[in-house]
């Protein structure tokens, strides 16, 4: 009895599980960076895990952590308007990543109840919490939507998604009204025919101009009479704001839809305000990094995570398997905030020749379990190697 009992153990015990797992993630993909580390810290797999690698978009995780532990999940950021005596509007922009169209048009609603349908005498808008040379390594002037140029005051993501037909371009969503500078820019920079969605390249005055003609435009829409040039400056001193935009989604909510989308621009609108929370307006890339770095270092990651900038765009970032799985456990108490496209708790990244993915796997063995993939190619692969994770452990 004492012998089969024996046996049975032996049968039950975890090694040989574990090494068919180790086998088969082998045999799939033997370059690939695979790691998977219970809640005690015991490491299930390791393989390559020593060898650095190009994080991808799975940096927004490392970002979100950071913003949690800065910002707090109830963090909101704020745009405010202030109205002179000559019925000139100043908007001064904070960073809000999400002032959309959807957004401005009760915003534009709001703050003509508040200063009345009275001709407003131009807009200026104030883009000062941004420096006019701020530069995102890995951003790139190629119009395309993803290297949209981080701004104090963007709308739409610092994007146009517009139609064209000819010469003629008009709005592709009915929620934008079309402005001359989005028509412009389509023009020079869209699809010769049909839809699509642009930057409004790396000028931040062009941006900053195109949120001025959006906003006058809802504000028209709500009522409201917008007379006189639409220009940049700063608010004049001891100006008391008219009307303060306070940003309906949470910063936790900003976040999960940001790890969702894989939104670079927003990942580094956050990752800029981490740096001004702590150090002081204005943004800069240098306080964030700064603030990311002591962070890292107090958690004993200096070695393992080094960021240039906080979405993933660049390939100068770099991280241990190790490293990130350790952001992982840190990040755990907000894992919730994952929502990967196979319907896991996973980020994934791509850029050419670079496929990661990590993030939280549940197994029937060993609970829940922090896992990181990074290999060279192949879309499917890590997903593959994520399910012999899944069920083999």
């Amino acid at each position: 009895m004492w012998s089969f009992l024996f046996a049975l153990a032996l049968l039950l015990a975890p090694a040989p599980a574990l090494a068919g797992v180790k086998d088969t993630i082998a045999s799939l993909a033997p370059t690939a960076v695979v790691l998977a580390v219970d809640a005690k810290g015991d490491e299930l797999v390791a393989q390559n895990v020593d060898k650095p690698f190009v994080p991808a978009s799975v940096t927004k995780i490392v970002t979100a952590w950071l913003a949690m532990e800065v910002l707090g999940g109830d963090y909101r950021f704020e745009t405010r308007f202030y109205l002179d005596d000559k019925r000139v509007l100043y908007v001064r922009g904070s960073g809000d990543p999400y002032l959309t169209s959807e957004e401005l048009k009760p915003l534009a609603a709001d703050l003509v109840a508040k200063i009345g349908k009275a001709p407003i005498n131009g807009i200026v808008i104030d883009g000062s919490y941004y420096p006019s040379n701020l530069h995102i390594p890995g951003i790139e002037d190629d119009d395309t939507a993803y290297d949209a140029l981080n701004s104090a005051l963007g709308v739409n993501f610092n994007t146009i998604y517009a139609e064209r037909d000819g010469n003629e371009v008009r709005s592709a969503e009915d929620q934008t009204p079309i402005t001359p500078i989005a028509i412009a820019r389509f023009l020079a920079k869209g699809p010769p025919d049909g839809e699509g969605r642009i930057s409004l390249g790396l000028n931040p005055a062009l941006g900053l101009r195109y949120a001025g003609e959006l906003i006058a435009a809802f504000i028209e829409r709500a009522g409201g009479v917008v007379k006189g040039d639409i220009s940049l400056g700063t608010v004049p001193a001891g100006l008391e704001p008219v009307y303060v935009h306070r940003q309906p989604r949470p910063l936790s909510q900003i976040l999960a839809d940001m790890l969702r989308d894989s939104n670079n621009y927003v990942a580094n609108q956050i990752f800029l305000e981490i740096g001004a929370r702590r150090l002081g307006p204005p943004v800069s890339l240098e306080k964030s990094l700064s603030v990311a770095n002591a962070m890292l270092a107090a958690h004993g990651l200096a070695g393992d995570i080094h960021l240039v900038e906080g979405s993933g765009i660049s390939r100068d970032n770099r991280m241990t398997a190790r490293g990130l799985a350790k952001v992982l456990a840190l990040f755990a108490p907000d894992a919730s905030l994952l929502h990967g496209h196979d319907g896991g708790m996973n980020k994934s990244g791509s850029m050419a020749g670079i496929r990661t993915l990590a993030g939280y796997a549940d197994t029937p063995a060993h609970g829940r379990v922090r896992f990181v993939i990074a290999l060279k190619s192949d879309d499917e692969m890590r997903f593959r190697l994520l399910q012999a994770i899944e069920t083999g452990l």
